[in-house]
């Protein structure tokens, strides 16, 4: 449980395929540090990454207030998607997300699930 593990506490960020990344605390400080140490060519990933963050905390009933600059850079108006991702979770405007999905289902699965089991 967030609250729990998290002490509440999120860092929510722009992620490169249009969503946001949610991540609790102590996740984020092991993303942050991994981000701050990438070479000068991915500068501006880092900008991305480490200059849209920002810190939250859950409410008494589990919400998070997600600000206006983030919500409209994943294009989130109305309805969405919260995907569990491991250790971070993906926030998706519902339609940006159903377009998404539908174009990989139509397409080929990559190569690094040939020999994957199901």
């Amino acid at each position: 449980m967030l609250s729990a593990t998290a002490s509440g506490q999120l860092t929510i960020t722009k992620h490169p395929h249009g969503c946001l990344m949610l991540f609790p605390r102590p996740e984020w400080e092991k993303f942050r540090e991994r981000i701050a140490a990438l070479p000068m060519q991915a500068q501006w990933w880092k900008r991305i990454f480490l200059g849209n963050a920002m810190d939250v905390e859950l409410d008494a009933t589990g919400r998070v207030l997600i600000s206006p600059e983030l919500r409209q850079a994943a294009g989130i108006s109305r309805d969405t998607m919260l995907l569990g991702m491991g250790n971070h979770f993906e926030l998706w405007d519902k339609a940006t997300y159903d377009e998404q999905e539908a174009r990989a289902m139509q397409g080929e699965m990559p190569d690094v699930f040939k020999d994957f089991s199901f």
